[in-house]
């Protein structure tokens, strides 16, 4: 419970706020039936808020779902546009480790990556091959 405490006060926060807006909406739908003489019918109060929930989650929940996650996933695979560019520099210190270290340099390298979750090639120049000057 505590470890996701932050997703349960979100859904508690966004469950609460729907409560209200259906709630408020109930309440003005009746009134402004009232105003016309007509009686208030579930039906059409439905239709009416379903629209208005839906309009709202495109225009901001759906917006913001896409920010958040979006980014975070192209993050996450290491897009370049959303990256801070630390290809370079984490070439050049593998290159650093290959000079030092010789030939046990790919396995210092390979378990450096496998220490901190890098396998998707993070390490390696990103786009590109073998380094420009070749390493020996």
């Amino acid at each position: 419970m505590k470890r996701y405490a932050y997703a349960w006060i979100t859904l508690a926060f966004f469950l609460g706020s729907l409560a209200l807006h259906w709630f408020f909406g109930w309440q003005a739908f009746v009134d402004e039936a009232t105003q016309h003489s007509q009686a208030p019918e579930v039906s059409g109060y439905l239709h009416e808020m379903l629209r208005d929930t839906f309009e709202n989650w495109q225009s901001e929940f759906l917006q913001l779902l896409w920010q958040v996650v979006g980014l975070a996933y192209f993050l996450y695979v290491g897009s370049p546009s959303s990256k801070e560019n630390d290809d370079r520099v984490e070439a050049k210190i593998d290159a650093l480790i290959r000079l030092q270290a010789g030939e046990r340099g790919e396995t210092i390298i390979d378990s450096i990556d496998e220490r901190y979750l890098r396998h998707i090639g993070h390490s390696k120049p990103h786009a590109h091959g073998e380094p420009a000057v070749p390493i020996s």
